[in-house]
């Protein structure tokens, strides 16, 4: 079963283009136009074994925040597309990830119903050129186009790049872990019989 996706939106804001494996080796080709990001991506894709090609061009005139919501968007239509009908999946993940004095935690569980608990406050206004706030709004728009509950605490920390790196790369294990199968698992993981 080859659980890949490729998914293209445009609107008048961006134009993005993601081809997302759920089974890779981590491999990644990633242009957002901001830095921090790509590099947040690229260690998104790394930790999780996922391969993502994810080409972006957003009004960073205006500022980041189309550009880094939008890919959310299209990041989670990718994660479902790829998942299909979730037969034989963990469903829930979860990893406490260290980063230096940094300690976040993520829970994934893909239900089918999307729900945030986002608990971080960030030192900084900016991280190179992310703006801090849009952290959240990625994890937002990535949870609800992939109808996921995903928690992510932020357990101790001072240096902003490092609670953030530690947020992708917690998430990104959380989700490797939820997207495994598991050959005791014959339809889906559920009372009710669908996800």
């Amino acid at each position: 079963m080859s659980r890949i996706a490729e998914i293209q939106r445009k609107t008048k804001e961006t134009d993005i283009r993601v081809a997302f494996g759920l089974d890779g080796t981590g491999k990644s080709e990633i242009s957002t136009g901001i830095g921090f990001f790509d590099h947040m991506l690229e260690g998104f894709s790394r930790h999780g074994f996922f391969d993502l090609n994810c080409q972006v061009k957003g009004d960073l005139h205006v500022d980041g925040h189309h550009t880094v919501e939008d890919t959310g968007i299209v990041l989670g239509q990718a994660i479902t597309k790829a998942l299909g009908d979730k037969r034989g999946i963990c469903r829930y993940g979860s990893f406490i990830l260290p980063m230096d004095e940094t300690l976040v935690l993520c829970a994934v569980d893909l239900c089918g119903r999307p729900y945030l608990n986002f608990d971080a406050v960030f030192p900084v206004e900016r991280v190179g050129e992310l703006d801090t706030q849009l952290v959240r709004e990625f994890f937002y728009a990535v949870s609800y186009s992939a109808g996921m509950n995903l928690h992510i605490k932020l357990l101790d920390g001072i240096n902003a790049h490092h609670m953030i790196e530690a947020m992708f790369k917690a998430f990104a294990k959380a989700l490797d872990q939820a997207v495994s199968m598991d050959s005791r698992i014959s339809d889906v993981l559920s009372t009710k019989g669908s996800l």
